[in-house]
């Protein structure tokens, strides 16, 4: 599978329609890049992608729904709600010092910004990876990594 993107406003979420599952962490893996995960991605009408997260398993398992779609300035953007009350809100940005195809979406908060950056497998299997960053005085500084494949 390839990492080609679609046409029109949703097109840059085409490589992550499907559901994905988490590949084995790498040894020297933080906790929170170590925790299995889940992400699904399907259309929600005909202008909207909803993503279903899971980090985890049973009931104490983090839980994220978010909607991805136009905002009013017409700029992609998700909605994001948590099971334990947090929402938050992103646009499309620049990912590209990540990857040239990165499809990244950042968000400020009150104590600085954040953003979440897709981008394709360097090993030619179907999937990508995954990574949350927070911005620091000169730079993004990496929180969370993942590597996702196919979900069985």
């Amino acid at each position: 599978m390839g990492w080609e993107k679609g046409a029109g406003a949703l097109g840059p979420l085409a490589p992550l329609m499907g559901d994905w599952r988490t590949d084995p962490p790498t040894p020297d893996a933080n906790e929170a890049s170590a925790t299995p995960c889940t992400r699904s991605f399907q259309p929600f009408g005909p202008d909207w992608v909803r993503l279903e997260a899971r980090w985890g398993e049973g009931p104490d398992a983090y839980r994220e729904i978010a909607l991805f779609g136009m905002d009013g300035e017409e700029v992609l953007a998700f909605h994001s709600f948590t099971n334990d009350g947090k929402r938050s809100n992103a646009r499309l940005s620049d990912g590209t010092d990540v990857h040239p195809e990165a499809t990244a979406f950042a968000s400020d908060f009150p104590g600085g910004a954040a953003r979440g950056i897709y981008w394709p497998r360097e090993d030619g299997a179907a999937g990508f990876h995954f990574a949350v960053e927070i911005r620091t005085d000169a730079d993004w500084t990496r929180r969370i990594t993942q590597t996702f494949g196919p979900a069985a």
